[in-house]
């Protein structure tokens, strides 16, 4: 394997213990080569606040932790104003989401669009803007701004369901991103390891959404969409393999039959994603090693107005003593050491960190929602973009049915076989 990324082409997992030894700083590298290409670049950090299972808080992470080429500013803002509303791109990106049929879209896109463009009303542009980024928004509020540009004839439509809205977000953003001037969206989606701490129906729904991000979904990938992912080596032996300690190959599919048959076959095409498609990066050269630690070194002595000694670097076999991350740390330790006495030679020690991969029910509990008290919305939970004018019957039992579905099966957390 080779460390150069094809953005235009690439889609990838990648070994995070080898992320970490090779871009010490958590795929900056990364990052970095996908701005200079001309890509808007997010970082989105699983996590509780962020699980994989819900597309919608992974959605708006993306977009509130994303950099944009030449601009510094609120990146939904930044977009908004990078939109030349006279260019073909432009023109394109109009005409494909007012097309319901090829866009796949609610009418509510391209409405806002249209109002987004033509109204001069810096409020309403705001409100649209953050629909976009995975805020609610009222239809009367959409109505009202055609109202104003006279074209609300032309666009009669329904409020879409909550649940509709994310899948919809990120085809529309991946778009319009495109449309602003940019090559296309790289998400960087870290730590996909801590999938392994949900139950194993959030595990199994969280399969089913690295299709979709990795362009293996019905409908295939989203143009200029680039998805990385960095997950621990030994989590496709540990959690999916019938030979692991959670068995998930075998257990996958008859939790998903209880309530979410519909993504059974992408749960299955998310597992072999992770088990055979995973790219171990190449680990850094010795060489790689010394240039990095002359750097550290160098801007130690500056900030701290003391020549740091130069280290000795050994070969130190393939444990964790021979990554990036350590020698580093290590270096920096030791010159901490030295700096208050330059004759004491320090022998440091270190400790390899290793993955839990044990449930953690913290991780699965409501996190605070959006400001506007609306859910962020993915499969299984209805709702409304107008929450306060549409009811939701039984949305309760379904929600406690899943909960209940949530308990483990057999010991181990592992739902047994039908």
């Amino acid at each position: 394997m080779t460390n150069t990324i094809d953005l235009d082409n690439w889609l990838g997992v990648i070994d995070s213990e080898y992320l970490s030894s090779y871009m010490p700083e958590g795929g900056s590298s990364v990052k970095h080569l996908a701005l200079s290409k001309g890509f808007v670049c997010s970082t989105v950090a699983i996590s509780k606040e962020t699980p994989f299972w819900d597309l919608g808080k992974v959605f708006r992470s993306a977009l509130v932790n994303c950099r944009i080429p030449g601009r510094s500013g609120r990146p939904i803002e930044e977009l908004g104003l990078a939109l030349d509303t006279r260019s073909a791109a432009y023109g394109d990106f109009f005409r494909w989401s007012d097309d319901e049929t090829a866009s796949g879209l609610s009418p509510m896109f391209p409405a806002s669009l249209l109002v987004h463009e033509r109204l001069n009303d810096p409020e309403l542009t705001r409100q649209i803007e953050d629909f976009w980024a995975g805020d609610s928004l009222r239809k009367a509020q959409i109505n009202s701004g055609l109202r104003g540009i006279g074209q609300l004839a032309n666009y009669r439509f329904r409020a879409p369901r909550v649940a509709e809205l994310p899948p919809q977000r990120l085809r529309f953003m991946s778009r319009l991103i495109r449309a602003a001037g940019y090559k296309g969206w790289v998400v960087l989606l870290d730590e996909i390891e801590l999938v392994a701490q949900y139950s194993i129906l959030q595990r199994s729904r969280s399969y089913s959404e690295l299709p979709r991000w990795f362009g293996r979904a019905p409908g295939g990938s989203e143009p200029g969409l680039v998805a990385a992912a960095t997950v621990t080596g030994d989590f496709a032996l540990e959690i999916i393999s019938p030979d692991g300690t959670k068995k998930d190959r075998d257990y996958v599919a008859a939790k998903l039959a209880k309530r979410h048959q519909h993504l059974t076959g992408l749960a299955e095409t998310g597992m072999r994603i992770l088990e055979s498609e995973a790219m171990p990066l190449v680990a850094p050269e010795l060489h790689d090693v010394a240039a990095t630690l002359e750097k550290v070194r160098q801007i130690y002595s500056r900030a701290y107005s003391w020549e740091a000694p130069e280290l000795p670097l050994e070969p130190r076999g393939a444990g964790f003593q021979n990554r990036m991350r350590y020698r580093v740390r290590a270096a920096i330790t030791e010159w901490d050491l030295r700096r208050f006495d330059p004759a004491y030679i320090p022998q440091i020690e270190g400790q390899e960190f290793r993955h839990s991969y044990e449930e953690n029910v913290d991780l699965e509990r409501a996190s605070p929602e959006n400001e506007d008290g609306g859910p962020a919305g993915t499969d299984g939970h209805a709702g409304s973009v107008e929450p306060a004018n549409e009811s939701r019957p039984g949305t309760e039992a379904v929600e406690a049915a899943d909960a209940a579905s949530d308990q483990p099966d057999s010991p181990g957390g592992a739902a047994a076989p039908a």
